[in-house]
C-alpha cells in the first residue's frame, strides 16, 4: 500500500486560505483552490469532506491559539484575585491593549477569515460567539470578586455583554478596516481613555 503525499496538505491550505481571504467562504471555489495548489479535487476530497471541513483546518491554528491565550488570561486572573489585586486584572493600559495587537497581527489572516470572509460558514457569528463565552467566564469572575467584597457594583449579564462586544469590537475593527499595525497600535491609546472598568464595577 502506498503511503499518503503529505506535501500535498501545506500546499491546499496554502491555496484555501488565499482563495477564502480572496473571495470569502461562501464564493469560493474548491476547484480554484485545487488548481492554484496543483492537485486534483480528489485528492482535496480524501483529506477533507467538503469547504466547511477545508474552512476549518485553515482557521485551526488561529483558533486554537485563542482558546490557549483564554485559558491562561483565566488562570492568571484567578491567581490575581486570590491576591485582591483587581487593577492588575482589569489593567486598561496602552501597553495592555498593545500586547492584544501584537496577538491578533500576529495571526492577521486567521482573524480577517474569522471576522470579514466566514459569512455561510459555521463561523459566521464569530464577533457574538466570541463574546458569549466571554462574557460566560467573566461573569462568574466578577460575581466571585463581588462576593468577596472586591467591587462594589455588580452587573448583570445583558450589560456584561454589551460592554464586551463593545470592547472587542474597537480591537477587532483595527483587523475589519485593515489598520496598518503601526495604526493599530497607535489606536491603543484611544482604546485606553475610552474603558473605564473600575467605574463600571466598583473598585
Amino acid at each position: 500500500m502506498s503511503l499518503p503525499d503529505c506535501s500535498i496538505d501545506p500546499k491546499i491550505l496554502v491555496s484555501a486560505k488565499e482563495e477564502f481571504l480572496r473571495k470569502g467562504f461562501a464564493e469560493a471555489s474548491l476547484r480554484e483552490i485545487c488548481q492554484k495548489a496543483g492537485v486534483t479535487t480528489g485528492a482535496l476530497y480524501k483529506r477533507f469532506s467538503g469547504k466547511e471541513e477545508l474552512f476549518a483546518a485553515v482557521l485551526e491554528p488561529t483558533l486554537k491559539d485563542i482558546n490557549v491565550l483564554s485559558e491562561a488570561v483565566e488562570q492568571s486572573n484567578y491567581e490575581h484575585l486570590e491576591r485582591e489585586e483587581m487593577q492588575a486584572v482589569w489593567d486598561m493600559s496602552e501597553a495592555t491593549h498593545q500586547r492584544w495587537i501584537e496577538f491578533l497581527y500576529s495571526r492577521y489572516d486567521g482573524f480577517k477569515l474569522l471576522l470579514c470572509c466566514s459569512a455561510g460558514s459555521v463561523y459566521a457569528n464569530f464577533l457574538n460567539d466570541f463574546v458569549a463565552e466571554n462574557t460566560k467566564h467573566t461573569l462568574a469572575f466578577v460575581e466571585e470578586a463581588f462576593a468577596r467584597g472586591l467591587t462594589k457594583i455588580r452587573i448583570d449579564e445583558d450589560e456584561l455583554h454589551i460592554l464586551l462586544t463593545a470592547y472587542w469590537s474597537t480591537l477587532f475593527e483595527t483587523i475589519i478596516h485593515d489598520f496598518s499595525k503601526e495604526k493599530a497600535l497607535h489606536h491603543c491609546s484611544i482604546i485606553t481613555k475610552f474603558f473605564n472598568w473600575q467605574a463600571v464595577l466598583g473598585f
